[in-house]
């Protein structure tokens, strides 16, 4: 069995499926004008018969049904293109005389209007007719009168009519391929241009795609430029953890390789005590580092489900906060999605709730909402609240309220980053009865 190979580029596809499409079509309108073609030729006769028929009654009734008047003179020669019969009681008229044995059956019928004679076996004379039988009366006198034509002579210049229109549509086809590839090749220069700009990405030559694309191409291009610009953010993350761990271990650690690297020096309990604490600070700012490396900022196609990841977390806060109570109010529904990294909004919700359960006396709330665009996560506790003065300091490096006390994340620090990376706000407040109110919009 053959095996028909799929096109490997636009253009071929394109090709491969207007290319046939467009012959289909041609070959159907040529098919439907043979068809038509032959239906209006055969009215249009029709019509010009019956015509030329009323016309010689006309004639008849002129000369009160004496036929012999008609018949002298040239005029009924100019006039009449098509042969016909003539009959009357007492006579009996056929022009031109070689159509008699054809029209003479025609005029013993009784059956008037249009009727056609196929495969007539004769020589020399047409084999395919068709006439016009009309009867009436004039003074009491029967008359019968047939205009017939011949056929034969109708279909040979309906072939050739034909056969102009399927030379007229094999040209159109060419012209079709033509204007096909012209319009492929002009609809695809944005994407070769793309690829020159992606080209010179890749070479260094320039840092963001900035090329003038079709409304289809913008939004492949602005996902280009988002792209680049998270992998840009992930480096200057990465850099900066990598100096703010430098920069955290180095002092530690030369102080604990001076110490160890002393033999003269015993180590009692209490200097030993002091080197535990060390390395426990490195411990912490290595795991500091590695979480905030792991959070993944805005990325296309990633989405979170806010109401399910909630109430999981708000489950293990409850098991892990046993004597407080977590609680969820939403107006979003269970399958709403968010554009967040799982990772990121877990880290958020996770955090927020932690900080919350650390301080609140009875009880903890977490609400949901959106409004419009705009994803709204609320968390408040009933603690004792934050002094209004160091509400602005909440969340910056060096004031973290529960650094130093183990949990789930690494404190509103870290919640004020992840917020930053999506574009969002994050604001705190105090609550009238005490306790703090953290709102953070995305």
């Amino acid at each position: 069995m053959l095996s028909v190979k799929k096109p490997t580029s636009v253009k071929g596809m394109l090709l491969a499926l207007l290319l046939p499409a467009g012959i289909t079509l041609m070959g159907v309108a040529w098919f439907v004008h043979g068809l038509l073609l032959e239906r209006m030729s055969r009215e249009f006769l029709e019509s010009r018969l019956k015509d030329e028929a009323a016309f010689l009654e006309h004639q008849i009734r002129d000369v009160e049904g004496r036929i012999e008047l008609i018949r002298t003179g040239d005029y009924f020669q100019d006039v009449f293109h098509h042969a016909f019969a003539i009959r009357t009681p007492e006579q009996t008229i056929v022009a031109p005389d070689t159509w008699e044995p054809l029209l003479t059956p025609l005029l013993d019928r009784e059956t008037d209007g249009a009727q056609r004679l196929e495969d007539i076996d004769t020589d020399n004379r047409p084999v395919d007719i068709l006439a016009f039988r009309q009867s009436f009366w004039v003074n009491e006198t029967p008359v019968v009168v047939i205009v017939s034509e011949d056929l034969e002579a109708l279909k040979r210049s309906q072939a050739e009519l034909h056969a102009w229109t399927a030379v007229v549509s094999v040209l159109l086809i060419v012209l079709l391929v033509a204007v096909i590839w012209i319009g492929i090749t002009l609809s695809l220069r944005p994407v070769v241009t793309l690829k020159r700009a992606l080209r010179k990405l890749q070479d260094g030559e320039i840092s963001r795609i900035t090329v003038q694309s079709p409304d289809e191409f913008l939004p492949l291009v602005l996902q280009l430029n988002q792209l680049l610009d998270s992998l840009d953010k992930r480096l200057e993350r990465s850099r900066e953890a990598l100096a703010n761990l430098s920069h955290s271990v180095k002092t530690p650690i030369a102080a604990v390789r001076q110490i160890l690297v002393d033999d003269d020096r015993p180590l009692p309990s209490e200097l030993r005590h002091q080197l535990a604490i060390r390395l426990s600070d490195i411990d912490k700012q290595l795991e500091a580092e590695m979480r905030r490396s792991r959070f993944a900022g805005p990325q296309v196609g990633n989405t979170a489900y806010p109401v399910k990841q909630a109430r999981d977390l708000l489950w293990m806060f409850g098991r892990l906060y046993p004597d407080k109570s977590f609680e969820l109010s939403s107006s979003i529904s269970e399958d709403s999605r968010w554009p967040i990294e799982e990772h990121d909004l877990n880290e958020v919700l996770g955090n927020l709730l932690d900080n919350a359960g650390k301080w609140a006396s009875y009880c903890v709330e977490l609400s949901l909402k959106q409004i419009g665009d705009v994803k709204q996560i609320i968390v408040t506790d009933d603690g004792p609240g934050v002094d209004k003065d160091d509400l602005s300091n909440l969340g910056q490096r060096g004031r973290r309220l529960d650094e130093q006390t183990p949990g789930h994340g690494l404190g509103l620090a870290i919640v004020r980053e992840i917020v930053a990376r999506y574009s969002g706000k994050i604001r705190f407040a105090t609550e009238p009865r005490g306790g703090l109110r953290v709102t953070v919009e995305l």
